[in-house]
């Protein structure tokens, strides 16, 4: 298999022509990655940032190969964090801010810059069909995009915003 993986101090990007296939364990699936989207996160941990080393890359569109019978087959896209699911942020549904939290391709999971990896079931969304690989893609940068307005008191529909950069969470 091949991936694309942040290594080395200072981290280097490497492509591995053989890198290990991963296997799903239980609540897990194998997912193909069909397309997956370059992000100013990757280019920032190839500089250092959050330290990781392994295979980069958050923003995909993938076909679940095995590990889960319901959407065998199916093209998916992914919440990209993955909580513990056991500490006290998470009991108070708070999983974005949860201490134990793994992040695909960021923190502590291998990410979508291969040909497959492996993601918790719960994680995984089915997309319509009416909805291509390309527009998919931004399915991950688009849930970031609204969470910025989750965090945000005070502000009701209709309130004006002024919108301050022109990146892809600034554009969507």
């Amino acid at each position: 298999m091949r991936a694309l993986v942040l290594t080395g101090d200072p981290p280097a990007l490497v492509l591995e022509t053989q890198a290990p296939e991963p296997t799903p364990g239980s609540g897990e699936a194998l997912v193909h990655v069909r397309l997956a989207g370059i992000c100013g996160t990757d280019l920032a941990l190839q500089r250092g940032y959050a330290d990781f080393r392994g295979t980069i890359g958050h923003e995909f569109v993938g076909e679940v190969d095995a590990g889960d019978l319901q959407l065998a087959g199916a093209r998916v896209v992914a919440d990209i964090n993955l909580s513990c699911g056991r500490c006290d942020d998470c009991a108070r549904g708070d999983v974005h801010h949860c201490r134990m939290r793994r992040v695909l391709g960021i923190r502590g999971a291998a990410g979508a810059f291969a040909e497959r990896l492996v993601v918790p079931r719960d994680r995984l969304l089915p997309v319509p069909a009416s909805v291509d690989d390309e527009r998919a893609v931004f399915a991950e940068p688009l849930a970031a995009a609204l969470h910025v307005l989750d965090e945000l008191d005070g502000i009701a529909a209709g309130d004006p915003i002024a919108v301050v950069g022109d990146g892809k969470l600034g554009l969507l």
